[in-house]
Order: C-alpha cells, then structure tokens, then sequence
C-alpha cells in the first residue's frame, strides 16, 4: 500500500513539473510573440537574445545549427527555430507550448484586424507606432548580426564566406540565391573547414536516422489530402493551406503568391492586400496572414476557417523539422556535416547581414530622424542594458511621436 501510494505521489509530482515547465515555456514565447516585431530575421535575433544570452537553454553553436537547418526546410523559418527551442526544452509538448505561444498573439491580433478590416489599419497613429517598433527590429537584427559574427568569423575562409552571402543576396535577392549561398558554403566546409574535434568526435559517433513517424505523416497528408478535399470545405481549406505550407521556402513574404493562386477570385484584391498588409505589421509569424484570409473564405463559421488555415500552413514545416532534429546531433557530430555546418554557421551571419538591409533597414529607416533614434536604440540595449519591454515601450512612443511632427 505505501509503495503504491509512493509510486503515485510520484507520478503526480511529476505531472505538475510537467505542467509548470509547458507553462513556462508557453509563458516566455508568448510574452515574445506580442513584442517580436519585424519579421524573421528580427524574430531570430529576439530568440537569440532571449535563449542564448538570457535565459542560456542552449549556446550559439547549437542555436546557429537550427537556424541553419530552419533556412533548408519548407516552412516558417523563425516559427520553426521556437518550435525547435521548445522541442529542446520540453520535447513534443515544449515545442508545441512555444509554437502556441509565439503564434497566439498573432492570431488574436489578425483575427480582431480582419473583424475591424481596414478602420484600424489606415489610422496613422496605428501606422506611426509601427514604425516606431520597425525601427527597433533594426536595433535588434544589427545585435544579433554582430552577435552571431563575432562568434562563427574567426578565420579568412569563415569570413569570405559571410561577405560573399551578404553580397550575393544583396545583388540578387531571391530564395534561388539564398539556398545557392548555403549550399556553396556547405561545399566549402566540407572541404577545408572540418575542425580536429569534429575528426575525433566523428568516429564515435552513431549513424543519423530520420523520425519516421513525422516523415510518413507529412507525405501521407501531402499526397493524400487532395483526394479528400472535395469532402468539406474545411478539408478543402485544410488541404489547399497545408500544400502552401509544404511548397514555401523563405518564409512569409515568399508565401504571398501561393496564397494568391489559392484564393483566386474568392476573395477581392483590396482585401487580400489588406491581410497581407497587417500580416507585416503584427507582431510574430507572417505565416498568420493565413488567419486572415483562412477567417474570410470560410464566411459561415470565419473562427475556425481562421483556425484551420493557420494550422495546416504552419504543420509541414514543423513535420520535417520533427523528422531531422531528434537526431541532428548525430548528424552533425560527422566530420563532414561539421565542416558543412560551420561553412553555413558563417553564411547565416551574412543571410542575417542582408536581411538587415532589406527587409528591415530599408522598410523602417526613412529619415535622418529614424537613423538618430535606432543609434538611441543601441545606446539603451547595450550600454544601459535596458529590459525588452522598456526597449518596445520607448520605440512606439518615438514612432508616435515622430508622426506627430
């Protein structure tokens, strides 16, 4: 009787550990997805600095590697990097607490804009703010650029790798050139950038296997969900968002056109272009512009059309990622995945570098007042030290300050 009693006293301590750490978890993604503003890039250098130099869940090393492995896979390249870092902290159940997190102040967010539409969106108070906190994700990118460079260009080849991405996409931006640029560097650590710890570790070292059971899942639902579309229009509208889903690489922006062939004529342009602009100047994943359009084409019941779009575009991107990471340690512990891997740690430096012009800088920095105002921003973020939330609170007082003059 006693062990017995034990043996559930036990069970359920752990159950409520359990519970306390998904909350935790859910608790630190959402307080971000309501703060993360700028898209992707600015998304990784918020988790960075939160993850890496705050809270220290992992080091920038492994932190690269999953961003790395987020840019080669189809999906929401920051939303996959928090699942990752959930998946990390708390297995299954840790990376969807961090998806949910993240995602819900998004979703909230387009849902309530696509009940207002556009009475919200074209106020330049509302726009003025923004501006201000666009201004902050250039502050944060250029951290996390410098950050991330300091800690993977430490030779000649790792450095002419960086400069030789961040020119490539600066001359000639597209996701053609963005996957060249990582393959190239891969090729290139490959062959001359294979360290002596990689070479002992590498012999030891198990080898990789994929999880299955996501990858079974994802080609089931990719091949077998057309011929079960025509059965309801929520599995039409399942179906045609979970396709979108697994064709994009890139992440929001490089989703736009999918969308637009998936609408058609269901949904007037002046309204798709409303949801796409919202989806830029929410904070979190742009992949929620699926929520708005997913609330519009399903009329007679618009919170679930919402609900069930969002979740199919983002699921494919995190099937495959549940496929590669369990094991990607193995994978990169190999002598030749080591090297490729610090030949693609260098070109993410440069990937950031030419995401910090265009989208961010380029989209936020209008005047010689902005440029004033993001070098205040550095000045607060690394010589004061001051808190995320006075960072934020600061900037959208500026941004509507500024529209004010």
């Amino acid at each position: 009787m006693l062990s017995e009693f034990l043996h559930y006293g036990h069970t359920y301590n752990n159950l409520i550990f359990c519970v306390l750490r998904m909350l935790s978890i859910f608790k630190t993604f959402f307080w971000l997805g309501w703060i993360s503003f700028g898209g992707p890039a600015a998304h990784i250098g918020y988790f960075r600095k939160t993850f890496v130099e705050k809270m220290k869940w992992i080091d920038d090393n492994e932190y690269a590697q999953i961003v790395a492995l987020s840019q080669f896979l189809p999906g929401p390249g920051s939303s996959q990097v928090g699942f990752a870092l959930g998946y990390k902290r708390g297995g299954l159940l840790g990376a969807c607490a961090a998806f949910l997190g993240f995602t819900l102040p998004s979703i909230l967010i387009m849902i309530g804009l696509a009940l207002l539409s556009s009475q919200v969106m074209d106020t330049s108070a509302f726009q003025n703010v923004v501006h201000g906190l666009k201004l902050l994700a250039v502050v944060v990118v250029a951290d996390a650029a410098w950050g991330m460079y300091k800690n993977f260009c430490k030779n000649t080849l790792s450095v002419s790798l960086c400069l030789l991405t961040a020119i490539a996409l600066l001359i000639m931006p597209s996701i053609m050139m963005q996957i060249a640029v990582l393959v190239f560097a891969a090729i290139v650590g490959t062959l001359f950038l294979q360290s002596e710890k990689s070479l002992s570790n590498g012999a030891n070292s198990s080898p990789f296997k994929p999880n299955l059971v996501p990858l079974i899942l994802f080609i089931g639902l990719l091949l077998g969900l057309p011929f079960a579309a025509h059965l309801a229009p929520e599995l039409g509208l399942f179906n045609d968002f979970y396709q979108a889903g697994s064709l994009v690489f890139g992440g929001g922006h490089v989703v736009l056109p999918l969308l637009q062939n998936i609408v058609g004529d269901q949904l007037s342009q002046d309204a798709f272009l409303t949801g796409y602009a919202a989806a830029q100047a929410v904070p979190g994943p742009m992949f929620t512009f699926a929520t708005y359009i997913g609330y519009e084409l399903l009329p007679n019941n618009p919170i679930t059309g919402a609900l069930i779009a969002t979740a199919a575009v983002f699921l494919p991107g995190f099937l495959l990622l549940l496929a590669v990471l369990k094991n990607w340690q193995q994978l990169a512990q190999k002598p030749k995945v080591a090297g490729a891997l610090t030949g693609v740690n260098a070109a993410v430096v440069g990937l950031l570098a030419a995401a910090l012009y265009q989208p961010v800088f380029i989209s936020a920095v209008l005047q010689p007042l902005d440029i004033a105002l993001v070098l205040v921003g550095f000045y607060l973020m690394k010589q004061l030290k001051l808190p995320i939330i006075w960072m934020v609170a600061f900037f959208m007082l500026a941004g509507f300050a500024t529209g004010l003059v």
